[in-house]
């Protein structure tokens, strides 16, 4: 009997010790971040998946993709915090295909998608306080640099996931996997064919991008003194960063402020003004050669667009010697006294940029500006050197157009098919762009991501050459935590984080650049090898492309029958 007791006695102690060890090993997995999977990168994670009335977000264990040699591709891990907070690091090996080929490890890259206040579109442009609007965390900000990140109890935390293909790529099925460690190494696979076609590296793409710079904004978020050494330094990687976008343009300010102040930084000029004691002008271009030559060594050389005889204020400033202080003419745009103030300057600067051998490529730009004006400037430039290029981002002008080298239209507007042609054949340059007046297609941090992918079949189906957006780093007062603006909708003045660091939208954006540079190649292939089916078959997919549409589907519905033409 007391051998029975005894037993029974045992019995009881394990089955409390195995149920204190099973709650244990429970709780440890309550606290583990849960590694949901891949999540596709069409739609931004919320920050609190689980919450009432989130829209569920569907994953995959494992990652299938195809791409072109020399094609960046990007997907999303999905991790979810546990009831604590957590290390958890974040790895990518090689991917291979078996027969000694690999797609290094150093062409994976690992990202953490960052949340920042956005608010809604509502009437678009108009000053706006953020207490009147809906505002709300959205995933945006990529921070990089870094393979492991602390987890926050219940949140969400999406990573970014980066395969960028050498063009040297052999073809065929490359396999890996990424590793997230969570406590315990978890593999979600990956598989990546590589086909047999090139797209070009970033300086040869034809696609026309013009995200307009702004320096100033750089050297305030990193603390440093305007055109100091170590602001030139610090803005290489942002500037590097646009040119493997394929950015085509530099933005020149020849005058302080030509948006009158939109910006919460200063945009300076980079030419002085003077009016010498004896009533002469000379002009310093020193800093204009020195930032010009900075970007173009940045590898962005193809057009230098100057802002702006035509500014959203007419106050140009110089420095009077007589008066010992800096002043502004305000003299109307077409009067005697405008035409003689820029007469001079105009003459003086043809002279320089010819000495420098960037006259060809360089125009006078203007932006949304009334017709009367520009016609009137555009008059004046002739009697300068005929030869002078001119940029216009803006309404649809007819009266105009055969004047205008760089041409960028709202995107309500078309360019008629004939005018499109001929202007090709001219070599002239003809975009769109979209500013705060667009709820859709547009680039605000609440704009459902494949909008910017839309945007490159919308560039090649119209016919056009590119795209402009009026920002690339106009920061807010806190870009990194706030992207909302006192005038725009939110994240309508930057497409980039200070770092650097890339973004959602950004990545897209070039995505769809990458998808315009295919359609372009294949459209060129299969006119060349007579291939009419795939050619009809793409073109029709194109005539689907319309702005219209996204009354009924969004950009990623329109997208969806249509995106495989251009990897079968």
């Amino acid at each position: 009997m007391l051998n029975v007791r005894l037993s029974i006695g045992i019995s009881k102690i394990l089955l409390s010790a195995y149920c204190v060890l099973g709650a244990a090993y429970t709780y440890a997995q309550s606290q583990r971040v849960v590694v949901t999977g891949f999540t596709g990168t069409s739609s931004r994670v919320p920050q609190e998946v689980d919450a009432a009335g989130s829209e569920p977000v569907n994953a995959l264990p494992s990652w299938e993709a195809k791409a072109w040699k020399g094609e960046t591709i990007h997907n999303q891990v999905l991790l979810q915090g546990g009831t604590q907070q957590q290390q958890v690091s974040v790895t990518a090996g090689d991917l291979a295909d078996g027969k000694g080929n690999r797609i290094p490890q150093q062409d994976l890259s690992i990202g953490w998608v960052k949340y920042v206040w956005t608010d809604e579109f509502r009437d678009g442009c108009g000053y706006r306080k953020s207490v009147d609007f809906d505002s709300s965390l959205v995933a945006d900000r990529i921070q990089t640099g870094t393979n492991t990140m602390l987890i926050a109890a219940g949140k969400a935390q999406p990573v970014w996931v980066s395969v960028r293909v050498n063009a040297n790529a052999v073809p065929g099925d490359y396999t890996g996997s990424i590793i997230v460690d969570n406590g315990k190494k978890i593999t979600l696979p990956v598989k990546v064919t590589v086909l047999d076609r090139v797209l070009p590296p970033p300086s040869q793409w034809h696609y026309a991008l013009d995200l307009w710079q702004h320096p100033a904004a750089i050297a305030r978020v990193h603390q440093l003194p305007v055109w100091s050494e170590a602001h030139y330094k610090v803005m290489r990687p942002y500037y590097e960063m646009l040119a493997r976008a394929g950015q085509k343009t530099i933005t020149a300010s020849i005058t302080d402020e030509p948006w009158g102040h939109q910006t919460y930084d200063n945009y300076p000029s980079l030419i002085k003004w003077t009016k010498k004691k004896n009533g002469k002008w000379s002009f310093d271009y020193s800093l204009f050669d020195k930032y010009i030559a900075f970007v173009m060594d940045c590898g962005i050389n193809q057009r230098i667009n100057c802002y702006s005889m035509v500014p959203w204020k007419i106050a140009f400033r110089y420095h009077d010697e007589k008066l010992q202080r800096d002043t502004v003419f305000t003299g109307a745009i077409g009067t005697p006294a405008y035409n003689e103030f820029w007469s001079v300057m105009l003459r003086d600067f043809t002279r320089h940029l010819k000495k420098k051998n960037w006259f060809d490529r360089t125009a006078i730009a203007m932006d949304e500006r009334p017709m009367e004006a520009m016609q009137s400037v555009i008059a004046l430039l002739k009697t300068i050197d005929p030869a002078w290029k001119i940029s216009l981002a803006g309404a649809w002008h007819p009266q105009i157009e055969k004047d205008i080298t760089d041409y960028c239209i709202a995107s309500e507007a078309r360019f008629p098919d004939s005018v499109l042609i001929r202007r090709k054949a001219e070599g002239k340059n003809s975009t769109w762009y979209t500013c705060c007046s667009e709820k859709f297609p547009n680039g605000f941090t609440f704009s459902p991501p494949d909008e910017h992918v839309w945007m490159g079949w919308y560039t090649a189906a119209t016919g056009m050459d590119g795209y402009l957006r009026w920002a690339f780093n106009s920061w807010t007062a806190r870009p990194d935590e706030d992207s909302r603006f006192v005038t725009w909708p939110a994240g309508d003045t930057y497409q980039v984080y200070p770092g650097p660091n890339t973004s959602i939208r950004f990545e897209k954006m070039i995505e769809g650049i990458q998808d315009y540079e295919k359609i372009e190649t294949l459209r060129k292939t299969y006119k060349a090898t007579g291939d009419q089916v795939a050619l009809n078959k793409l073109e029709a997919a194109l005539n689907n492309i319309r702005i219209s549409n996204f009354n009924q589907q969004s950009a990623t519905e329109q997208l969806a029958p249509y995106r495989s033409l251009l990897n079968d």
